[in-house]
């Protein structure tokens, strides 16, 4: 695997602990900057809006432009709204700069996945993948708790700046040992008419309802542990950390059945989550709920690289512009999974709901990916393997 993936792992690190880590800081910003804890939680909802809207809009304005110059001009943006968001003194300056954070991760997003697949072989693609997404899934691991931890004891302007140092390491990683390379001679037209493919929106389909599944039930895990489960509170951020490492397993193993079998790989995640999130909708047991989230993380993550390596062999020749769109794609996911997960505690369900909720989010993956193998066999007129 050449060295230039793990850098851009790397950097991907630092922008998912930058995503993520907001959540634990919610109550000190909001102390901090005068406001309440719901609008202090704008902050995340500012960013996710930022990927989605801001991932095809780059990749577009980027599309002609070399890449290793691209990623780090969108690491150093990156960086300075760190710097500034961490010396803001006021609500509005603050997220003014999640918004910028989010357009420069989404555009880093699109050309790295793009720059990625041109590094390596065909039959290497799933496992590069695995490598890039990777750097989030440590976010989740390490990132996002050392984040929260530093906001506890050192204020959360500590934690914007330890993003902005590790930030800076992405640049450096990725000026000395990221080649320069540029996209094939293609248009905007050219890579415009993936949407023309019905591949394409099935694939994009497949990985929001894969991510809000995910996501519905992760969101509130917490109080689904505590108040269901019986188990303590402060055994929650090490039950969180097992998913991760979860997730970490499922990645990479992932990542290696994908360049393989991609349809067979998604099948086998969404039967494993499904089975984890209906033991954790049925189950008062706190052991038992716990073997759950670590099921759950292997199978959720496990279906990341097949999720990005199918949407790029539906786009074709427009790897950028895919890149974009499965990054639109998972954060429409990562917004509406806990939203659906919201309205389900609020209408009295209780905190299994969210299992629940994510059960069905399951069940419509699986019936999107059913539709996506017969429309590819329709296609191709070939059988698929699966």
């Amino acid at each position: 695997m050449p060295l230039a993936v793990f850098v851009l792992g790397l950097s991907v690190f630092a922008l998912g602990t930058s995503e993520f880590m907001i959540t634990g800081l919610l109550p000190g910003m909001a102390a901090d900057l005068g406001v309440s804890i719901p609008d202090a939680g704008l902050l995340i909802s500012a960013f996710a809006i930022g990927m989605v809207v801001g991932a095809p809009l780059l990749a577009i304005g980027t599309l002609r432009l070399p890449r290793r110059r691209t990623l780090m001009t969108l690491l150093v943006v990156f960086l300075a709204a760190h710097v500034v968001g961490a010396l803001a003194t006021g609500y509005a300056v603050l997220f003014a700069t999640r918004i910028v954070a989010a357009l420069a991760c989404a555009g880093f997003w699109a050309v790295a996945l793009a720059t990625t697949i041109a590094l390596v072989p065909v039959d290497r693609r799933g496992r590069a993948m695995a490598v890039l997404v990777g750097g989030l899934t440590v976010a989740n691991i390490a990132g996002v708790p050392a984040g929260t931890f530093l906001g506890q004891h050192a204020g959360w302007r500590t934690a914007f700046w330890a993003v902005a140092a590790v930030t800076l390491l992405a640049v450096a990683g990725v000026a000395l040992l990221v080649p320069e390379t540029t996209a094939a001679a293609v248009s905007v037209r050219g890579e415009l008419r993936l949407y023309r493919r019905r591949r394409v929106w099935l694939a994009l389909g497949v990985i929001a309802l894969c991510q809000a599944m995910i996501f519905a039930a992760f969101s509130y895990l917490a109080p689904l542990l505590t108040e269901t489960d019986g188990l303590s509170a402060e055994w929650v951020p090490g039950v969180l950390a097992l998913f991760g490492v979860g997730a970490l397993i499922g990645i990479s193993v992932g990542g290696r059945l994908a360049d393989r079998r991609p349809f067979a790989t998604l099948y086998g995640c969404l039967a494993l989550a499904l089975a984890a999130l209906l033991v954790l909708a049925l189950t008062t047991d706190a052991l038992v709920a716990v073997a759950a989230v670590l099921a759950f993380g292997v199978a959720g993550f496990g279906a990341n690289p097949a999720l990005n390596l199918r949407a790029y062999q539906a786009a074709g020749d427009a790897p950028t512009l895919v890149g974009a769109s499965t990054t639109a794609a998972f954060n429409v996911g990562n917004t509406i999974g806990p939203w659906l997960g919201g309205v389900a505690i609020g209408a009295g369900l209780g905190f299994p709901s969210v299992a629940w909720t994510g059960i069905v989010l399951g069940a419509a993956t699986l019936a999107a990916l059913t539709v996506a193998v017969a429309v590819q066999r329709n296609d191709d007129r070939e059988p698929v393997t699966v």
